[in-house]
């Protein structure tokens, strides 16, 4: 299986300064709806990187495969690295008045309510399927950014953004079987992640149209006559609107499902020599690696 030889490497990498001058509407045009659906995002993403971490690193000594092992202990160091960086972009958002800093902390204390009812081997369940979700949206960041790299292709015009989703897209491929594997290796049943995966996609997609309906109505840009009518008309034939990103999500409601049915490996490969090669676009952004 290709998640039985892929590495996880694990790359410092800083967008502070960067990110740190991005204006309001940051996406393609101003587009409202995709400025708020990824401020959204990344109101999620900090909490819920330590969430991930905590479920996985608690089944960490019952990881006996070496190979596991190691990419564990890659998912670990990437999860740190992406919670570090939305924080800032998520300062930089609270600045410029989106209530970013309300859903992050919001998102904690969900949590960790649900870390204290539910079992570890549910919050890993959740974990791994939540994984799937980032992973899937994460083929539509890379394959919607399929552009000559950094050329007009994409939905953010503003590049410490696009550095941002993109390199978190490219390692959320790169890590997306980890969780998954580690359920697996100690037993989790076949039952609870799939009923896990459907309770997930209601409540993900529940909490960001809530998460959008308070931002945007937070935003003076979306009661001018027309804004947001003009927003949704972009907004539907955008790449995660398609029915084919459904359909990815519910085949992880399949039993004998695997991250790597999907085959993302040629896609990686792509954007981390774009990223990181030799002439890579982010490699001057990187501080330090752990292989």
């Amino acid at each position: 299986m290709a998640s039985s030889v892929k590495k996880v490497p694990v790359r410092r990498v800083t967008l502070d300064e960067q990110l740190s001058k991005v204006p309001r509407h940051f996406s393609v045009e101003g587009d409202l709806l995709l400025s708020h659906l990824t401020a959204g995002l990344s109101a999620l993403f900090p909490e819920g990187e330590e969430f991930f971490v905590r479920s996985v690193r608690r089944y960490r000594d019952r990881v006996r495969d070496p190979v596991l092992a190691r990419q564990v202990a890659g998912f670990i160091g990437q999860e740190a690295v992406h919670g570090r960086e939305h924080r800032v972009f998520n300062d930089r958002l609270g600045d410029l008045g989106y209530p970013t800093k309300s859903f992050e902390r919001l998102t904690g204390r969900i949590l960790r309510l649900l870390e204290r009812i539910s079992p570890p081997i549910a919050n890993l369940a959740t974990t791994a399927a939540v994984e799937h979700f980032t992973a899937t949206l994460a083929e539509v960041v890379l394959t919607s950014e399929d552009g000559d790299f950094p050329g007009e292709g994409g939905q953010f015009k503003e590049q410490a953004v696009r550095d941002l989703f993109v390199w978190h897209a490219l390692e959320e491929s790169e890590h997306k079987a980890v969780a998954f594997d580690v359920y697996r290796a100690v037993g989790g049943p076949e039952w609870l992640r799939i009923w896990t995966m459907k309770m997930v996609r209601v409540g993900f997609v529940a909490l960001m149209v809530v998460q959008m309906v308070v931002s945007l109505l937070k935003d003076r840009a979306s009661w001018k006559g027309g804004a947001l009518r003009a927003s949704w008309s972009r907004f539907r034939s955008a790449p995660i609107m398609q029915r084919e990103v459904w359909h990815a999500l519910h085949d992880y409601d399949r039993r004998g499902f695997h991250p790597y049915d999907r085959d993302t490996l040629a896609l990686e490969e792509t954007w981390r020599e774009r990223l990181f090669g030799a002439e890579g676009t982010m490699s001057s952004y990187v501080r330090g690696w752990v292989a």
